[in-house]
């Protein structure tokens, strides 16, 4: 029976989980009570997308510095104090302008404001709010491991990273339990596990991208399967912008060295070919 109530309430209730009041009805469903209130601080492409996905169970609104962004329609448009009146603050900003954001926010966070970031990389944001936010503010490191591209057609079942922070546990599990309300894969790690892993996941799936897309490739009648693959790769990492890709060979620690070993596996390969052709002459 507990079973049965809890699939009701994730498929039909707006589950909201900071300051949870749990309450049983006479007729027995289960419902969960909450006033949070959800800022999204950046409406950059990833700020958009996940303002928008973030609306279709919470009151969301969300601050840009340029007001020519847009604005999801769910999504309140709210003014830099507006935002810090939030429960929880969602960081949808640049690895690269992540620290220069958090001091300038810093000196105005209410104490007990949760603060959590959605940054690609995770040991370099967690040193940040560490090192800038007073012991009285929480955090958590969150990677949500897709965006516009590769949510257009929902986000169940895709990977996302959770990685702890500063705050009490019951609001670490209340998270999960919502990004799994939301249908995503939920991968816990610590971010040093994070930034080892996705150097040969992440990273090197942008750089390849990056390198396939300065070929210029197109679709093609006679295109394999496997090259039409390498355009999705291509499409997948060359429509976000040029500084995450930037940031995130930059501000992985792990990074540096999945490069050297791709390099040295090109000679490899290179050396090789050419090996194989002056045996082909000399037979």
């Amino acid at each position: 029976m507990v079973n049965a109530l809890d699939i009701f309430c994730r498929n039909n209730l707006s589950i909201k989980p900071y300051n949870l009041s749990l309450h049983l009805e006479p007729h027995g469903y289960i419902y969960y009570d909450c006033s949070m209130k959800i800022g999204v601080y950046g409406l950059g492409r990833f700020g958009y997308f996940w303002a928008e996905l973030l609306s279709a169970k919470f009151d969301v609104s969300a601050y840009n510095r340029s007001e020519n962004k847009p604005c999801p329609k769910n999504v309140k448009r709210c003014s830099r104090d507006e935002l810090l009146n939030c429960d929880v603050i969602y960081l949808c900003v640049s690895i690269s302008a992540f620290e220069k954001v958090l001091k300038s926010l810093s000196p105005d966070i209410k104490p007990g404001t949760l603060i959590i970031d959605t940054c690609s990389v995770k040991t370099y944001p967690e040193t940040v709010m560490k090192n800038i936010l007073h012991e009285d503010i929480p955090y958590l490191t969150t990677h949500p491991m897709f965006g516009p591209d590769s949510g257009k057609n929902g986000v169940a079942g895709l990977p996302m990273v959770f990685c702890s922070g500063r705050c009490a546990e019951e609001v670490q599990r209340d998270w999960i339990s919502v990004f799994r309300d939301f249908g995503l894969h939920v991968i816990e790690m610590s971010a040093e596990q994070h930034d080892r892993e996705a150097a040969f996941t992440q990273g090197i799936t942008h750089l390849i991208g990056r390198i396939l897309g300065e070929l210029n490739l197109h679709s093609s009648e006679i295109g394999t399967v496997g090259y039409r693959s390498l355009l999705e790769i291509i499409e997948q990492t060359c429509n976000d912008p040029m500084q995450l890709f930037y940031d995130l060979q930059r501000y992985n620690p792990f990074n540096h060295d999945m490069r050297a070993q791709l390099m040295e596996s090109i000679e490899n390969i290179m050396c090789n070919l050419t090996d194989s052709g002056r045996g082909e002459a000399d037979q």
